[in-house]
């Protein structure tokens, strides 16, 4: 959700801090806001984006020996300048910025006023400074200013990143992490804090990821890493695997429209050193020392939210067709408040792009404790689900900025895939000839997204025809049930188009009652064993005047003859579709965001990474 980025050295912190905002603005965000000491805090803040920031700054002097800033997406009261973060202490010698939230904070806030702080704003963050100040104050030089924050977060509930600073301790900076991410960049002479790493890759490739209940005193030439109880820890130093160029547009108008347009390259490298054409193989390396007890399971049980909850629903359809084990898929959201049955011999597998989404992190650690065997499926090097599953498998489709994911999407599939042919292989579930056909297209599928790019212009057409429908209905069947969910939430969520997706028999149990002449009905007809049923459910919109829009094959004339519009999808076998049919969808919503004036990558209330419950 929020961004936080901190420094500590002798280069322009101003501008280092700014930047590292700019670079953080995909996770979504109402205000923005920077703190610097330089013996006082120098703190601008306000609602609005960080080129507001940037400019309420413009010349001004803001210099100092280490310095703070936040991106906030509003939990506790409303987005306005007060309620921005950096926060301070009623003395002004504390600031903070924190992403996360906390859950006692009213009970604390009660105490604190009984012993005379005063409050200003309507935040749960305020809390967390005016304690750590209380506790530095009564405790009288008798206690150092780490150990004061290590007594007010003991005494919090709740989930938090945090960056301190204190003007008394003016060359040190402290963080700490519960539930929000947070990492540490090692420099020269320099370091940096980031609740990710695009703020931090044109600095350094070198960083720390803290775990739950860590915390780190970093001064600019050496950090200092310890638990909440003080225990010291010496911590691996990863290295980063992408640079600055892939988080930049590159020529592109939007993230979102390079990153659908990167899916042949980042689908080539999810799937590079995995398929074995000489032997028909699939070669996952991160499943190998679990895989007996992945064939042993009795069950599979799929977990992710949003986008990555679609991409387990198409994984559900795989793993049942080509392994013919049990699999059930749930919301991450829903998992763990509905008493689960979970068996030490289940397989769960967590989806995740960011590998940081709190509710599927919540999922998963119920599972494993529990006794189930983890699984994670994530995009993100480092991130706390590669490092807190038992075993996974990366996408590596390279940085998502954009908040709609795309290349994630496909890239998800496409690991599910891969694994479902690898299991189903392993469980002899799987004719040979079948397992061949399948590897083979699989390694056909970035050619044939390149194919229906080159008829990107025709989507554009049908964009521009219904850029101001009210109402998108999707339909799909099968393997392409899925895809139709997929493609109404992006059109929801940068076009603010309300859309729904139905699996496509399900239209006569209520949706069709919306159909007339206005409505837009996009169908999904690329399935092969469905393909006359879902003639059937055009045949029942155009009898009541609905807009077909078609996403089939060239060979699928009663399809194209029946529709309105139409987008060609080049052959492949069924189960792999979802990976071709939602490239037109992705276009289509992208186009009509664009022709409607949206914020195509930072759309309204949405966070790239949801990392608060």
């Amino acid at each position: 959700m929020c961004g936080i980025v901190g420094y500590i050295g002798d280069n322009d912190i101003k501008e280092i801090l700014i930047k590292g905002l700019e670079r953080l603005e995909y996770r979504g965000y109402d205000s923005a806001g920077i703190a610097l000491v330089n013996g006082r805090l120098d703190i601008e803040k306000g609602r609005g984006k960080v080129g507001a920031l940037r400019a309420r700054i413009g010349a001004k002097i803001m210099a100092g020996s280490v310095g703070i800033g936040h991106t906030r997406w509003a939990t506790h009261g409303l987005p306005n300048d007060i309620n921005s973060h950096p926060h301070v202490s009623q003395s002004g010698k504390i600031a903070l910025v924190h992403n996360g939230i906390i859950e006692n904070y009213v009970l604390l806030k009660q105490e604190l006023e009984k012993k005379g702080r005063t409050f200003y704003t309507e935040t749960d963050t305020e809390i967390i400074a005016q304690l750590i100040e209380e506790i530095y104050e009564s405790a009288k030089g008798s206690v150092s200013f780490k150990s004061a924050v290590q007594i007010a977060l003991k005494q919090i509930e709740g989930t938090y990143g945090l960056a301190i600073v204190n003007i008394e301790e003016p060359n040190q900076l402290i963080v700490a992490k519960k539930g929000s991410p947070l990492l540490l960049g090692i420099g020269v002479g320099e370091m940096f804090i980031a609740s990710d790493a695009s703020p931090i890759i044109e600095h350094t490739k070198k960083v720390i990821y803290l775990n739950d209940g860590e915390m780190a005193v970093i001064t600019k030439h050496d950090y200092s890493i310890t638990t909440i109880d003080d225990v010291s820890l010496t911590k691996e130093i990863h290295e980063l695997t992408f640079n600055l160029e892939e988080i930049q547009k590159g020529g592109f108008d939007h993230f979102m429209q390079k990153e659908i347009f990167e899916q042949p390259h980042s689908l080539a490298n999810c799937l590079r050193g995995r398929l074995d054409s000489k032997n028909q193989q699939i070669h996952l390396g991160g499943l190998v020392d679990v895989m007996d007890r992945i064939v042993k399971a009795k069950r599979l049980i799929i977990t992710g939210c949003g986008t990555s909850w679609h991409a387990g629903l198409v994984g559900e359809y795989l793993f049942e067709h080509l392994t013919k084990m049990r699999v059930e898929v749930e919301y991450a959201s829903e998992f763990r408040y509905r008493e689960p049955v979970i068996d030490s011999d289940d397989v769960i597998i967590a989806i995740s792009q960011s590998g940081e989404t709190a509710d599927t992190l919540a999922a998963l650690r119920m599972a494993k404790e529990r006794g189930a065997l983890v699984l994670g499926i994530c995009n993100v090097v480092g991130s706390t689900i590669a490092r807190e599953t038992d075993a996974g498998v990366y996408n590596h489709a390279g940085p998502e900025i954009g908040v709609a994911s795309t290349k994630a999407f496909t890239t998800q599939v496409a690991v599910l895939a891969m694994m479902a042919i690898l299991i189903a292989q392993k469980k002899k579930t799987i004719e040979p000839d079948y397992a061949t056909r399948l590897i083979k297209s699989l390694r056909t599928i970035p050619d044939k997204i390149q194919q229906i790019f080159e008829n990107s212009e025709q989507i554009k057409e049908i964009a521009q025809m219904f850029t101001y429908a009210p109402n998108f209905l999707y339909l799909g069947r099968s393997y392409n049930f899925p895809v139709a969910l997929e493609g109404a939430l992006k059109l929801k969520e940068i076009s603010y188009i309300h859309a729904e997706g139905y699996p496509a028999a399900e239209m006569k149990h209520g949706p069709i009652a919306l159909i007339d002449q206005m409505m837009p009905v996009v169908v999904i007809a690329h399935t092969k064993h469905t393909n006359q049923k879902m003639i059937s459910n055009i045949e029942e919109v155009r009898a009541r005047r609905g807009r077909i829009i078609s996403i089939t094959g060239e060979e699928n004339k009663e399809v194209i003859a029946l529709s309105e519009f139409y987008c060609i999808i080049p052959p492949i076998e069924d189960c792999l579709s979802p990976i071709l049919t939602v490239i037109p969808l992705q276009l289509l919503s992208y186009y009509i965001a664009v022709n409607r004036g949206c914020d195509v990558d930072q759309p309204r209330n949405l966070a790239k990474s949801v990392t608060v419950e």
